[in-house]
């Protein structure tokens, strides 16, 4: 009898141990999946937390210029770009085109060679991007024409970069965006990061000199006005360490507003001046109408000093891209000579 509990016993006892075994042998091979599968995220995706970029092994998530979470399919073998400024930080960062908008700057861009222009960014035709057969287009947010064409555009099956671009963050964003949408991320250390820290330097060594009094002029053939810091060349001399009369309580010199008067009382330093337009004679006779003709123009230190400039427009009317470190020194060079022009 008691032989007969002994061998229960036993035989109950083994019975727990191997469910034991096989629970623990369970669990570990869960634990082993688990690593596994995030192991395997860890290589499929990427996140790049400065600019919210998440970067997968076929797609590119990223969230646009209306504030939308978008995904983009990588290596798109047709593209059209909707916009001048995009057009180079695309080819540049590996990307290749079927159809751009028409570009007035003069550049002579690599890889543009033969493409098929789509209109001018006054002047864009829907029926001539999708004749196209493009995968992907890319637009400006801040173009209210361009946003109209967003929805008929998915309606085709077209994939849409929406993107807005002011500063120059916004071009690190957008060679980010557009190297890792091309697979070549390494032209993103080249494009954007070593030019980031050319920057840098140019800055670094303004620091101790004395900041000078700017004002920043922008003038088309239509009007002439002030520019504050919170536009693209305004940053750049911002950056720089000096001081644009614009900024700050000067109401009567806020962006779009000139006043001849006011500008006489701050008498900055230099004079700079963002031409616009194709038509530089009509531009230049607005300058004479709005400025040049005041008698007292003559007395502004800055004309005095030969420190009113008219700044290139490649470098400065348009985005300046892959050349960004290049309009820093050309800036800081006038800004402060004393350092720069040794």
């Amino acid at each position: 009898m008691n032989k007969n509990r002994n061998k229960i016993l036993l035989l109950l006892l083994s019975i727990l141990m191997s469910v034991s075994f096989l629970s623990g042998c369970t669990s570990k091979a869960e634990i082993a999946t688990k690593e596994e599968v995030l192991e395997q995220d860890k290589e499929d995706k990427v996140v790049e937390d400065e600019y919210g970029i998440i970067v997968n092994e076929d797609t590119v998530t990223f969230i646009d210029g209306t504030g939308e979470e978008v995904t983009i399919n990588k290596n798109p073998e047709r593209t059209v770009v909707l916009f001048s400024s995009f057009i180079d930080i695309w080819t540049k960062n590996g990307g290749t085109l079927v159809g751009m908008v028409e570009d007035t700057s003069g550049r002579s861009i690599p890889g543009t060679e033969g493409v098929e222009t789509v209109g001018t960014m006054g002047s864009i035709s829907l029926e001539k991007i999708i004749s196209l057969k493009p995968d992907l287009v890319i637009l400006s947010s801040n173009t209210t024409s361009q946003m109209k064409m967003v929805p008929q555009l998915k309606q085709n099956d077209i994939q849409v970069i929406a993107f807005d671009y002011k500063f120059k963050d916004d071009y690190y964003k957008a060679v980010k965006l557009f190297s890792s949408i091309n697979d070549r991320e390494d032209l993103y250390e080249e494009n954007a990061v070593a030019i980031e820290k050319e920057i840098q330097e140019i800055i670094g060594k303004t620091k101790d000199s004395n900041p000078p009094k700017v004002f920043l002029m922008y003038a088309s053939a239509r009007d002439v006005r002030a520019r504050g810091s919170n536009t693209t060349v305004g940053e750049i001399i911002r950056d720089l360490n000096a001081i644009n009369i614009v900024d700050g309580p000067n109401e009567y010199l806020e962006d779009q507003t000139f006043s001849m008067e006011k500008l006489i009382k701050e008498d900055p330093d230099f004079i700079l001046v963002q031409n616009h337009g194709s038509d530089q004679e009509k531009v230049m006779k607005k300058i004479k109408e709005e400025a040049e003709s005041n008698p007292a123009w003559g007395s502004l230190s800055a004309v005095k000093n030969d420190r009113y400039i008219i700044l290139p427009k490649d470098l400065f009317t348009y985005k300046a891209n892959h050349r960004y470190a290049e309009a820093y020194e050309y800036m800081a060079k006038i800004l402060y000579p004393e350092v720069f022009n040794k």
